[in-house]
């Protein structure tokens, strides 16, 4: 399905995605419906798993680590998708979009503290150090990037080094950090069903 009328469908801008294309149509024209508790609730969901790109089965798997963590389970789930190493990599201007991200980390771009790492769902923690291979930053593709993402902005959890292509985690990301808006609420009422 198009990015754009996706994000359209679940309410999102197409920046979220790392796309800076806007879409011309009306954008009140899903306001029309009258949605439903459960609709709502799913919509919440969905649009985590697209802003994230990732599948049902894992995602579910993140909820049940979020409700054993201490705290909200919504607020868990949250921290545990922004601390995906493809997140991280989107987050500090190496990566277009989530979806070239998650392809550079798997064709073994990165490296976590020194060791490389191709998971895209490899999980940071709170001193993590990730950085490009030496091999990498020589590539006039991630020159290219680093060119085009200068202007957006790195969340305070992170931080990032643009022109050594580093980041360090200083913290875990929370809720207030996020430049979308969601309603994580919905999605655990959704689960406790």
């Amino acid at each position: 399905e198009p990015i754009l009328k996706r994000c359209r469908y679940l309410g999102i801008s197409p920046a979220v995605m790392g796309i800076s294309k806007e879409s011309n149509r009306n954008p009140n024209a899903n306001k029309r419906k009258k949605v439903s508790e459960y609709g709502m609730q799913l919509k919440e969901k969905q649009k985590l798993k697209f802003i994230y790109g990732v599948l049902e089965k894992p995602f579910y798997h993140y909820f049940e680590i979020a409700e054993k963590m201490e705290g909200k389970a919504g607020e868990n789930l949250i921290t545990i998708l922004e601390s995906r190493l493809d997140n991280v990599v989107f987050r500090m201007g190496m990566a277009l979009t989530r979806r070239e991200s998650r392809q550079l980390v798997s064709h073994g771009h990165f490296m976590v503290n020194g060791q490389k790492v191709d998971i895209p769902s490899y999980r940071v923690k709170v001193g993590d150090v990730i950085e490009l291979c030496e091999k990498s930053k020589k590539s006039d593709k991630f020159k290219d990037v680093a060119e085009a993402t200068k202007g957006r902005v790195v969340p305070l959890w992170l931080e990032a080094n643009r022109d050594a292509a580093t980041a360090k985690i200083v913290r875990m990301p929370v809720k207030d950090d996020l430049d979308y808006e969601v309603e994580e609420t919905f999605i655990v009422e959704l689960y406790s069903k």
